[in-house]
C-alpha cells in the first residue's frame, strides 16, 4: 500500500510543464463586485415651464463607492442642490439613471427640525418612519444623540439649543433613517466660523464611525477640500463635471492646512476660470 508520505514525496519531486496541454491551469478567482453607495448615469435634467425648457444637468456621471465622502462644488446655480434631490428621489433625471445604496437621508442647509418637539421627540419621528419598533426607539435615539455629542439633552426644546446644536439633532436625525448614504446640501452654511469648525471635526468623526457614503454640497472651496475625500467641480448652468482631484492629506485636516490652502487654491483658479468661461459665452 502506497503511504501518504510516499505520495507527497512523489509529488514534490514532479516537475510541471506548464506548456504540456495536459496541464490545464486554475482560472484566477474572480474579483468581487462591490456595489456603489451612489451610482449617477447618464444624468440630464432640463425643467420645463412658461418662459420654457431651462437645462440644469447635461450628462453627468458619477460614483460614490461604500464609505467614500464626496464634495460638489460650482458656482451658484450650477445644478449641485438639484443633483442633490435627484440622489434622494425627491425628484427625475429627464434622461438617465441614478441608484443608490438603500435609501439616502438628506440634511439642509436649515435644520428644519419640528420646533413644537424635543430634540429627542424630533430624532424618534424619523426612527418611526424608519420602522424602528417603540421600545427599541428611546435607546437609540440616547445612542444617536450621544453620536452627536448631545448627551442628555433629548428631552430639550428646539429654542434652546444652539445653531450649531440644532444641526447636530438634524445630523442625528438624518443617521436615524438607517441609509448607507447621507446627503447634505450646505448644512453648514448658515453658522459662524468657529462652529462650522468644530461640527467639521464632528462630521469627519462621525462618517468615520458610520462608514456610510456621504455626498456633500457646498460652495466653499476650503470646506471641500478639508472634508472630502475627493473633489468634484461642475461647470456653470447646465451642471456637467468638468474637474475632479483626489484629496490625500495625511493626518488630522483643518481649514489652515498648508496642504489644504494649497489645493483649494488650485481649485479656485480653475472654479474661477469656468465662471469667467461661462461669462463670456
Amino acid at each position: 500500500m502506497t503511504t501518504l508520505a510516499e505520495v507527497s514525496a512523489d509529488l514534490d519531486d514532479l516537475e510541471f510543464n506548464h506548456d504540456d496541454p495536459r496541464v490545464v491551469p486554475l482560472a484566477p478567482e474572480p474579483a468581487p463586485e462591490v456595489t456603489p453607495g451612489v451610482l449617477i448615469d447618464g444624468v440630464s435634467k432640463v425643467f420645463r415651464g412658461p418662459g420654457g425648457a431651462v437645462a440644469a444637468l447635461d450628462n453627468i456621471n458619477l460614483s460614490v463607492a461604500p464609505g467614500e465622502f464626496v464634495c460638489l462644488l460650482g458656482a451658484s446655480g450650477c445644478g449641485k442642490s438639484t443633483l442633490l434631490n435627484l440622489i434622494a428621489g425627491l425628484d427625475q433625471p429627464t434622461v438617465g439613471s441614478v441608484a443608490t445604496a438603500g435609501r439616502p437621508a438628506l440634511m439642509f442647509q436649515e435644520a428644519a427640525l419640528f420646533p413644537w418637539l424635543t430634540a429627542g421627540a424630533n430624532v424618534a419621528l424619523a426612527l418611526k418612519l424608519a420602522g424602528v419598533p417603540r421600545p427599541a426607539r428611546s435607546a437609540r435615539v440616547d445612542e444617536l444623540l450621544e453620536l452627536v455629542r448631545l448627551g442628555g439633552t433629548a428631552k430639550r426644546r428646539i429654542h434652546e439649543l444652539s445653531g450649531g446644536q440644532r444641526q447636530r439633532v438634524a445630523l442625528a436625525r438624518a443617521l436615524a433613517q438607517s441609509g448607507q448614504v447621507l446627503l447634505m446640501d450646505e448644512p453648514f452654511a448658515a453658522l459662524d466660523a468657529i462652529t462650522r469648525d468644530v461640527l467639521h471635526d464632528e462630521l469627519t468623526r462621525v462618517w468615520k464611525q458610520t462608514g456610510n457614503s456621504v455626498v456633500f454640497v457646498t460652495h466653499n472651496v476650503r470646506e471641500a477640500v478639508r472634508l472630502g475625500q475627493r473633489v468634484v467641480l461642475l461647470s456653470s448652468r447646465p451642471g456637467r463635471v468638468v474637474g475632479e482631484w483626489r484629496v490625500d492629506i495625511k493626518g488630522p485636516r483643518t481649514i489652515e492646512h498648508p496642504e489644504v490652502s494649497a489645493l483649494a487654491a488650485q481649485i479656485t483658479l480653475r472654479l474661477r476660470e469656468e465662471i469667467a468661461s461661462h461669462a463670456h459665452a
